[in-house]
C-alpha cells in the first residue's frame, strides 16, 4: 500500500516523461541525496571515507560509464583499466604543465582526452563484434600500460614511473579531508549519473540500444552503426576518464601504471555484469556488492572468534568471493537491477495478489 500510483495522473506529455514518474521514487530520492550530502558528512567516521564511500563513488562511476557501452551499445570492451589511466595520466599532466589550471576543468580535460583513446579503439568495433572485439578492446590496456611505463613525458619524466599529486583545491577551497573528498567525488557521480540517465533516454540512447539487440535491423531502419557505436565508446570513455582521473587525485593521491592494470578492467566488468547490464542503477549496485563482500568476508572470521591466519582469510576471500559471483549469475543472469525492479513490481501489488 505504500507503493502505489493510484492517483498519480500525468497531464501532459512533460510530465509521463519525467525520470521518475511515480511519486514515492522521487521521494526516496531526494531522502536519499539529502543523506548523502548532509548526513554521512557530519557523522560517518574517517574509515568510512576512505575504505568504502569514497572508492564505492569513484568505481560507480566509472561502471557507469562501461555499462553505456557494454549494456545499452552491447560493444564487450576489456580494457576499461587502460581508459581510466589515460583520463588519470592526462588530468595530471594538465595539472603539473599548465599553471593555474583548475582541479575540475583537468579533470574535464583527461576525460577528453580519454575519448580520443576510446574512439580510436572503438574503430575495430566497425568490422568486428564479440570475442573479437574484446581482443581489440585488451590491446589498448596492454598498449596504455606500456606507454605509461616506457614514455617518460607521460609521468612528467619520474625515474619510477609513480606520479602523486598535492594541495588540491576547488574555487579557493581545498579537499584535504574525507569529507571534502567524498563530497567532491559525490558532486561529480551526482551530475554524471543525471546526464547517463537522460542520454539513455534520449534518440542516441535509443539508437544504441537498437544496434545492441539487432544491429542488421537497426542498419535497415535508418540508424547509423558508425554514428552509434562510436558515440557509445566516445561517451563511455569520457566517464570512465574522468572516474580514472578522480582515482588518482582523490582516492589514491599518489598511483603507478599498476593501479589500473587489467585487473581493474576484469573488475569493472563484474560490476556491470553483476549490478545488471543496460541499468544506471546497475552500476552503483555493482560497485557496492564488489566494494563491500570483501570487507565483510573479512570480517566473518573475527565476528565467530575463529583462529586464521590473514594470508588463509585473504585467500579463503578470494575463493568466497568469485564462488558468490558465479552463483549469482545463475540464480539471477539480469544483475541486482532486475530484482530491484521485481521488488518494485511486487510492492505495487502488495498486499493484493493480482
Amino acid at each position: 500500500m505504500l507503493y502505489r500510483e493510484n492517483g498519480q495522473f500525468k497531464a501532459s506529455y512533460r510530465a509521463d516523461q519525467q525520470i521518475f514518474p511515480i511519486r514515492q521514487d522521487r521521494i526516496a530520492i531526494i531522502a536519499l541525496l539529502l543523506i548523502a550530502f548532509v548526513l554521512v558528512p557530519l557523522s560517518a567516521p574517517e574509515y568510512l571515507f576512505r575504505a568504502i564511500l569514497i572508492p564505492f563513488l569513484i568505481l560507480s562511476l566509472a561502471a557507469l560509464g562501461l555499462n553505456i557501452l557494454v549494456g545499452y551499445c552491447g560493444q564487450i570492451s576489456l580494457g576499461t583499466g587502460a581508459f581510466m589511466a589515460v583520463g588519470a595520466y592526462a588530468a595530471y599532466n594538465f595539472q603539473v604543465r599548465v599553471e593555474g589550471m583548475p582541479l575540475i576543468v583537468s579533470l574535464l580535460l583527461g576525460g577528453a582526452c580519454s575519448t580520443v583513446v576510446g574512439v580510436l579503439f572503438g574503430i575495430p568495433s566497425l568490422r568486428i563484434k564479440g570475442l573479437y572485439l574484446a581482443v581489440a578492446t585488451l590491446a589498448a590496456q596492454f598498449f596504455v600500460d606500456w606507454a605509461a611505463l616506457r614514455l617518460k613525458w607521460v609521468t612528467n619524466n619520474s625515474d619510477s614511473g609513480s606520479v602523486s599529486v598535492a594541495g588540491l583545491n576547488v574555487f579557493g577551497m581545498p579537499i584535504e579531508s574525507p569529507a571534502a573528498k567524498y563530497l567532491f567525488c559525490l558532486g561529480f557521480v551526482t551530475v554524471f549519473a543525471l546526464l547517463a540517465k537522460n542520454l539513455v533516454r534520449s534518440a542516441i540512447g535509443r539508437e544504441w540500444m537498437a544496434m545492441r539487440d539487432m544491429d542488421v535491423a537497426a542498419a535497415v531502419i535508418g540508424i547509423r552503426p558508425v554514428y552509434a557505436k562510436l558515440t557509445a565508446f566516445a561517451v563511455s570513455a569520457f566517464i570512465v576518464g574522468v572516474a580514472g582521473a578522480l582515482w588518482g587525485f582523490i582516492h589514491l593521491g599518489a598511483w603507478e601504471p599498476a593501479a589500473f592494470n587489467i585487473d581493474r578492467s576484469f573488475q569493472l566488468l563484474f560490476m556491470v555484469i553483476i549490478g545488471g547490464l543496460g541499468s544506471i542503477m546497475g552500476g552503483f549496485l555493482g560497485a557496492a556488492f564488489i566494494v563491500l563482500l570483501p570487507i565483510l568476508l573479512d570480517q566473518i572470521p573475527l565476528w565467530f572468534g575463529i583462529p586464521i591466519s590473514t594470508a588463509t582469510a585473504s585467500h579463503l576471500t578470494t575463493m568466497i568471493f568469485g564462488a558468490l559471483i558465479v552463483f549469482f549469475l545463475i540464480v539471477e543472469p539480469h544483475g541486482l537491477a532486475r530484482l530491484w525492479a521485481t521488488a518494485k513490481e511486487k510492492l505495487r501489488l502488495w498486499p493484493f495478489p493480482h
